[in-house]
């Protein structure tokens, strides 16, 4: 996979007191910057910098920038030696965790992939890039406090605005292995459960006392996270994904609730989805 050395900044990451699990950040891996950049300005209103910030490794890594002034998370440029090494366009959610060493040996005894070992980066924090046991990669992190902003609090998810993330959707090949697995690792409890037929049940996630998104039973891999970004207008969010190079593979699905969801790959492959109300 990767070998990021710069996340995102600690203000924006710092959580007091946050459940564990609970999603803190958003990574997009991409080989391009440049060729997403109009997709997403399109679709969501964010900004992605023409510079980046260099890694050691001749990675780059740039913030996004939400309409509202804050951030929605980070884009990591996928160097050369990365994508030989495998790693492909894709987002990827960071979990908050009390103790990140602790948690990556709990990732061992439940049978999950540590790709990138704990390490501290800098004044951002602690973290590691895992793999649960079907191979859906994800990051754990605990963030170091901003001087002089010890509560502050992450707000790149929250389930009713607009430019953030409203839902995290980990499509398995194992439902209750990724039960088992996530369970231990964060104690999360599951919720509401929509049936699916022979697939099974499309089951809400509980982290703490708070809803993050489902786990959403599917038949052939790879395993993997996806978010689910709230748009304003989710037909206007249709019409810009066509002009700017993305690809629909799920069209328009009404959802409980009367808003609509869309699943898109963005113009370097990486599975996106959005959800919210058609325009009037």
């Amino acid at each position: 996979m990767t070998d990021a050395t710069i996340a995102p900044t600690a203000g924006e990451m710092t959580t007091k007191a946050a459940p564990q699990g609970r999603p803190i950040w958003y990574e997009l891996m991409t080989p391009d910057p440049a060729i997403v950049t109009p997709f997403y300005r399109a679709t969501l209103g964010w900004e992605i910098p023409e510079e980046g910030m260099s890694n050691p490794n001749g990675s780059e890594y740039r913030m996004i920038g939400r309409a509202d002034g804050g951030n929605s998370g980070g884009v990591l440029t996928l160097s050369p030696t990365m994508i030989e090494g495998g790693a492909k366009p894709g987002w990827l959610p960071y979990f908050y965790v009390d103790d990140v060493d602790g948690a990556v040996g709990k990732v061992w005894e439940l049978g999950g992939r540590v790709w990138m070992d704990a390490s501290t980066i800098g004044d951002v924090g602690r973290m590691a890039m895992l793999g649960d046991p079907q191979g859906a990669p994800f990051y754990l992190m605990k963030p170091t406090p901003p001087p002089g902003r010890p509560d502050v609090q992450s707000d790149v998810f929250d389930p009713n605005k607009p430019g953030h993330c409203r839902w995290n959707e980990l499509n398995t090949t194992d439902a209750a292995g990724a039960w088992q697995f996530y369970g231990g690792l964060f104690g999360w409890t599951k919720g509401m459960a929509m049936p699916m037929g022979e697939m099974g049940d499309y089951q809400f996630i509980e982290a703490g006392d708070l809803t993050i998104g489902a786990v959403n039973p599917m038949q052939e891999p790879p395993s993997f996270w996806l978010p689910i970004f709230g748009v304003a207008d989710i037909e206007a969010a249709r019409a810009a994904v066509e002009a700017n190079g993305g690809t629909i593979t799920t069209d328009l699905q009404e959802i409980p609730g009367g808003e609509f969801a869309l699943n898109v790959d963005d113009p370097s492959g990486a599975a996106v989805a959005f959800v919210g109300p058609k325009g009037a």
